[in-house]
């Protein structure tokens, strides 16, 4: 199923943290912070503004990202669990 969000809306794919910690220590799945990265899989077509014109995103399908730990809504698309938020939900790219 190919899915498109609609206006400023994207599509994110939660990145996974390591399941260790830097001393070795194996962290169990209930202790696990969800991790606020991850990576853009579908972007909306932009907001309009006031005079009905097109406001262009900042971000494109692939780039890396920063969000909020309760930022967006939980889908499952296609089998997969993702993240549906609005673009001023990202904090940064990172490069």
């Amino acid at each position: 199923m190919a899915f498109t969000p609609l206006h400023d809306r994207v599509v994110v794919r939660r990145l996974e943290s390591d399941e260790k910690t830097s001393g070795g220590l194996i962290i169990p799945d209930t202790a696990k912070e969800k991790p606020a990265e991850g990576e853009i899989v579908s972007v909306g077509s932009g907001a309009r503004d006031e005079a009905g014109n097109r406001i262009a995103m900042d971000v494109k399908k692939g780039d890396k990202i920063l969000f909020g730990k309760w930022s967006g809504t939980e889908v499952k698309i296609d089998g997969e669990d993702m993240l549906i938020m609005k673009e001023s939900d990202i904090l940064g790219i990172i490069a």
